[in-house]
């Protein structure tokens, strides 16, 4: 009984690494954006740099979702 509270717990504590990277892309393009509007001709440059950000941001939110579901059902 509390060793299912604990793994619930658990994952409830992985799960907030997808919040962070949920604020992580919303500070990407947000500054993206920002720097884009006062600089358009140097937005094409960086946005492989952009692309590269969401792609390893986003995986590290699907790493924590991950944990989280092997705490729920491989433990």
């Amino acid at each position: 009984m509390e060793a299912d509270a604990a793994k619930l717990i658990g994952a409830g504590i992985a799960c907030i690494g997808m919040g962070g990277a949920g604020v992580g892309l919303g500070s990407l393009f947000g500054h993206f954006l920002e720097g884009a509007l006062r600089n358009p001709a140097a937005a094409d440059g960086q946005f492989g740099r952009l692309i590269f950000g969401f792609a390893v941001t986003e995986a590290l939110g699907i790493f924590s979702l991950l944990i989280a579901l092997l705490l729920i059902f491989a433990v």
